[in-house]
């Protein structure tokens, strides 16, 4: 409910600003140390992205509530948005976008985890929980990027808004495409952001759409074997469909006005 997101969104920013705050009986204050507040926003911001590579990489819709509230923060506390995004390129270079490329001497464990990989006594976590970790983060990156707390002061500009995400895409497709990973990545931030993006850019969104249908898909599908096919035939398809209808969809899940009003 949007009331119950005032709540969180004020006992944070209360937190943030010195206020004492009530937590499970308990009550704290950043000022109860002289590393309090920055002890507080890293673990805040790195708890923003646990909360994309956990809780949006199951419950996708969830991106909104959690991004709205961070781009809320963000506003007010700038900190928290640069310890968010050092925390999101460690977890997840794609959202950079950069593909890590393995040094000389780095081990093979070292690279798995430069890539993203969990690695737990030598065992690197298996390929699906890799993909939806990865695209959890990217979905709330995307949805970051368009949405502003809406109680906030409106005369400034979003700490990170669609700009950056014109950039991510352009950047992204100057990159040499990855088997699985790029496709889920480019459909995951197209069906999160790309209507806020074609409000935006227009004419130079549907031509970038023209681009990745016509050049980039193709060299995806270069490097990508029969068995993984599932996410690249997602892409193109709804790729496809945005040019025929000359529509993106809103994505599932947006906060509608009326939200604010439960």
């Amino acid at each position: 409910a949007g009331s119950k997101l005032r709540e969180v969104f004020d006992k944070i920013n209360n937190l943030l600003s010195g206020k004492a705050v009530q937590t499970e009986g308990q009550t704290v204050s950043v000022t109860q140390h002289p590393q309090g507040l920055d002890f507080v926003y890293y673990k805040l911001a790195e708890k923003f992205v646990k909360h994309g590579e956990g809780e949006v990489s199951f419950h996708r819709d969830s991106a909104f509530p959690i991004a709205v509230v961070l781009s809320g923060i963000w506003e007010l506390h700038p900190r928290v948005g640069d310890i968010f995004l050092a925390h999101l390129h460690k977890k997840c270079p794609y959202a950079v976008p950069f593909y890590p490329a393995r040094k000389e001497g780095t081990s093979t464990e070292e690279y798995q985890r430069m890539l993203g990989y969990e690695v737990h006594d030598s065992k690197v976590e298996e390929q699906d929980h890799f993909l939806k970790r990865m695209s959890g983060m990217i979905r709330l990156y995307a949805a970051i990027i368009q949405l502003r707390w809406p109680y906030g002061n409106k005369q400034g500009a979003h700490p990170h808004g669609l700009s950056y995400g014109w950039r991510w895409l352009a950047q992204m497709l100057n990159l040499e495409p990855l088997a699985d990973v790029t496709a889920m990545l480019l459909l995951d931030f197209l069906e999160v952001c790309g209507s806020a993006l074609v409000k935006q850019y227009s004419i130079q969104f549907w031509k970038t759409m023209f681009f990745i249908q016509k050049s980039y898909i193709p060299r995806i599908e270069a490097v990508t074997s029969a068995g993984q096919m599932g996410c690249l035939s997602r892409l193109k398809s709804f790729v496809q469909k945005c040019l025929q209808e000359k529509e993106i969809p809103l994505p599932k899940g947006i906060l509608t006005p009326s939200f604010w009003r439960t």
